[in-house]
């Protein structure tokens, strides 16, 4: 979880930072991602103003870690928020069998999702954040 957070940090998104990590079947982190823009789009002046107008470009952070393994490489996913509804059929898709969360996402079927192909979907409330002697 703490590496999807330090992903998170990464998002140029001023409203919704979210991050993703994946570990492969040995525990070996495969991958880290953020919800973003598309790779090489300069968005012009004004983009981040209306949010619910720039929402359909960004691309979620479990879609772009997806984009970093092949299907059946990844057995844990940890994000920053719950899936979305699309993220957690994309998950699916990509065989993950634990997903791991920190924020609620309320408008998620995610939960009905886990429930109907037997995946572990569990909230965590807390986890290890490392904090700067100097803060």
């Amino acid at each position: 979880m703490s590496l999807a957070h330090v992903a998170s940090l990464r998002s140029e998104d001023p409203y919704r930072k979210v991050g993703a990590s994946a570990l492969d079947f040995d525990n070996r982190v495969i991958g880290t991602a953020y919800n973003g823009l598309a790779p090489g789009y300069d968005p012009p002046e004004g983009f981040w103003d209306d949010r619910d107008d720039r929402q359909k470009f960004m691309l979620h952070a479990e879609v772009n870690l997806c984009s970093l393994f092949i299907r059946g490489q990844a057995r844990i996913v940890a994000t920053t928020t719950m899936p979305c509804t699309a993220c957690m059929q994309t998950l699916c898709a990509y065989g993950i069998k634990e997903i791991y969360y920190h924020e609620t996402y309320k408008a998620s079927d995610a939960p009905l999702i886990a429930e109907k192909y037997g995946i572990k979907l569990e909230q965590v409330t807390t986890f290890p954040r490392t904090q700067s002697p100097l803060l």
